[in-house]
């Protein structure tokens, strides 16, 4: 793992509209797979669901780390509805995962 100061992520926007905030990541991530076991004891090779380096970090706040969803949206420097969405989006995530037997992959990112 890797440790050191919180440091930004924000997903690329090529489109029009506004740019998307970054978010403030605490804990260094990299590439990781999740894969259930199939009946024969092999990984499974179902498509992996993704989740994306915010979603991981909200969850871990909340969840892992016992913070509130204010003290989490701060500590990620954004509002709480949109630490609520990113919430909302890694639950469902793992969730399909477990219940569909399908590969969990946290996304890597360059520090």
């Amino acid at each position: 793992m890797v440790h050191g100061p919180p440091w930004r992520w924000c997903w690329g926007r090529g489109g029009r509209g506004r740019r998307p905030k970054p978010r403030l990541i605490g804990h260094g991530i990299r590439g990781l797979v999740f894969a259930p076991l199939n009946d024969e004891g092999l990984p499974s090779t179902s498509d992996p669901i993704l989740i994306m380096p915010d979603e991981l970090e909200a969850l871990r706040l909340v969840y892992f780390m016992g913070m509130t969803q204010e003290e989490a949206a701060k500590a990620m420097g954004v509002s709480r509805g949109t630490l609520w969405r990113a919430l909302s989006s890694g639950r469902r995530k793992v969730i399909q995962a477990l219940i569909e037997r399908r590969p969990l992959v946290i996304t890597e990112v360059k520090l």
